[in-house]
């Protein structure tokens, strides 16, 4: 009986020990892995930066030179909103606002969109989504220029009813076999510039002032 009772007092302390051990490495592991995945999005973002306003279009530095805008729903995101800014010899010739597509068929779509200060369309970036791989994955520079049918648009060009793919009447392009992916894209583009034109003064008055971080508050 006391060599059972040993026996199992042994087996729960290796399985204690063991269970700690699994835990310690799994959190170890987790830990090193969402670093890695945050390392991996701000590069990709960086990326997409510069792809919207390319270097030779502006003499400032894009990725410090930010600016805290008001929140709003139409960004699909919550607080206040952070928009870089393009200056060259320190006049602004445009700004990046982040927004998500709410409404994508494996759920939200991260996009970056450049505009100039007149309220048109500089370029549009997609910085993460889940959707699906040989459909929806077209969205992407990588996989075909769609994206490129946003440079130089603005609320006026196409028409607002316009703003949608050609199945529901509008201008751009769907994918074949994917509606939804990009008509979510679509209506997060148009609703970032609904956003800057409703906020128009704000916004210039903000960026003609100068970087300010991420420090104010709302």
């Amino acid at each position: 009986m006391s060599a059972l009772i040993t026996s199992i007092r042994r087996s729960a302390i290796g399985l204690g020990l063991f269970a700690v051990i699994t835990g310690g490495t799994i959190a170890v592991t987790q830990s090193m892995t969402e670093e890695r995945i945050e390392q991996q999005a701000a590069k990709a973002e960086a990326s997409a930066l510069f792809e919207i306003i390319p270097e030779t279009r502006h003499n400032n530095d894009l990725l410090n030179d930010t600016v805290t805008l008001p929140a709003s729903k139409r960004l699909a995101q919550e607080g206040p909103v952070q928009a870089w800014v393009a200056r060259q010899d320190g006049e602004p010739i445009g700004l990046i606002l982040p927004a998500v597509a709410p409404d994508g068929y494996s759920g939200d779509i991260d996009l970056l969109v450049g505009l100039n200060l007149n309220g048109e369309v500089l370029g549009v970036r997609i910085t993460s989504h889940r959707e699906t791989p040989g459909l929806g994955d077209r969205v992407e520079t990588r996989k075909s220029d769609w994206i490129h049918s946003f440079e130089g648009k603005s609320l006026g060009n196409p028409r607002p009813r316009q703003w949608n793919v050609k199945k529901n009447g509008g201008v751009f392009d769907q994918f074949t076999g994917a509606t939804i992916t990009p008509r979510a894209v679509v209506k997060a583009v148009q609703k970032t510039l609904i956003y800057f034109r409703e906020n128009r003064a704000d916004i210039i008055g903000r960026v003609q002032a100068g970087p300010t971080g991420s420090e104010e508050q709302f």
